[in-house]
């Protein structure tokens, strides 16, 4: 056993583990470079002209939704009418 080179790997290993915690304290001492932050989930905000393009398309689907449903209506009472008729 070289008693000579063991401490000389000792040595080499405290001169890095030296390096290693000085750069870890200026980490430490350093301000973080782009501040943490959650997303936060919020409402998206809506242009006029978005706004209006989304009016007119559900104005568009609330009116033929209403066809629907009153041609259903209908139907089902015009052959209501028709059965108690005959």
């Amino acid at each position: 056993m070289d008693l000579r080179k063991t401490i000389a790997d000792l040595y080499e290993e405290k001169t890095r583990l030296d390096r290693v915690i000085a750069s870890l304290e200026q980490l430490a001492a350093e301000p973080p470079l782009v501040p943490f932050r959650v997303p936060h989930r919020g409402r998206k905000f809506m242009s006029p002209q978005e706004r209006r393009k989304v009016s007119e398309r559900m104005r568009r689907y609330w009116a033929g939704r209403k066809a629907a449903e009153n041609s259903a209506v209908q139907v089902s009472v015009g052959s209501a009418s028709a059965a108690s008729a005959a």
